[in-house]
């Protein structure tokens, strides 16, 4: 293996440590791709009706912003599979609340309905006690498979805040910081390699550096565009080993 490039950021020796998720509103990666939703959570004290969807595709920082949110606002979370309707009246006295994956009710919840009787329930409760709800979901609340006619015509109404996909410039900073959450250090050079050949969605950037991880885990050595090339079966491994990156 050949020395490494002076200058070049490596991986640390702690390969072990677990992942930490970093979850403050520093560690929020801003570009236009959401910008417009982050302004929005910023003025949730505005939201028409106290109530706003936060949609973007998985892995797009949907989590990450509502955590934000939550730290600025007060709010309790809750998976919106597990609400219950007891909940409810505690969650609305709290003033705040945010909602998470409210769009896999159908899929996740244990008993739908039940789940949807409880998110509804929350909802008026929310409104007579003016308290805000932020709902979490890939797609906008009218292409929910909501069943009950009263909370779809609810949630209809609710306005949405929108994560697009990533540009290239953002979706750099998702994979450094992917890495970054992981302990993983990695040259920019790296990253620059990685982006033209990945899919262009937030999620492919975990499993990428998922995957990474566990193979310089395996391997007992740095991430490096060799490593990655053969890890993730990309056709320039050997172009890599013969440059001696």
């Amino acid at each position: 293996m050949s020395a490494a490039t002076p200058g070049a950021r490596q991986m640390p020796l702690d390969l072990g440590l677990a992942r930490r998720r970093a979850m403050g509103r520093a560690e929020f990666l801003v570009s236009e791709a959401n910008e417009t939703a982050l302004a929005m959570l910023d003025d949730w004290r505005g939201w028409p009706n106290a109530r706003l969807a936060l949609i973007g595709p998985e892995g797009a920082g949907k989590t990450h912003l509502a955590h934000v949110w939550m730290s600025e606002s007060g709010a309790e979370r809750v998976d919106a599979a597990a609400l219950m309707e007891a909940d409810a009246p505690g969650l609305a006295a709290r003033g705040a609340v945010a909602v998470e994956d409210a769009d896999r009710l159908a899929d996740d919840a244990p008993d739908p309905l039940a789940a949807e009787r409880a998110l509804f329930h929350l909802l008026n409760l929310a409104a007579a006690e003016g308290c805000a709800v932020l709902l979490t979901g890939r797609t906008a609340p009218s292409r929910w498979a909501i069943k009950t006619p009263d909370l779809a015509s609810r949630l209809q109404a609710v306005a949405v805040a929108r994560i697009d996909p990533p540009d290239d410039a953002l979706l750099a900073a998702i994979l450094a910081k992917q890495f970054s959450d992981r302990q993983l250090r990695v040259s920019e050079a790296l990253i620059k390699y990685l982006l033209p050949r990945m899919e262009r969605s937030f999620k492919a950037a975990g499993e990428i550096a998922e995957r990474l991880d566990r193979a310089a885990l395996a391997a007992g050595k740095p991430v490096s565009r060799t490593l990655a090339a053969e890890a993730l079966g990309w056709s320039d491994s050997r172009e890599s080993v013969a440059r001696g990156e």
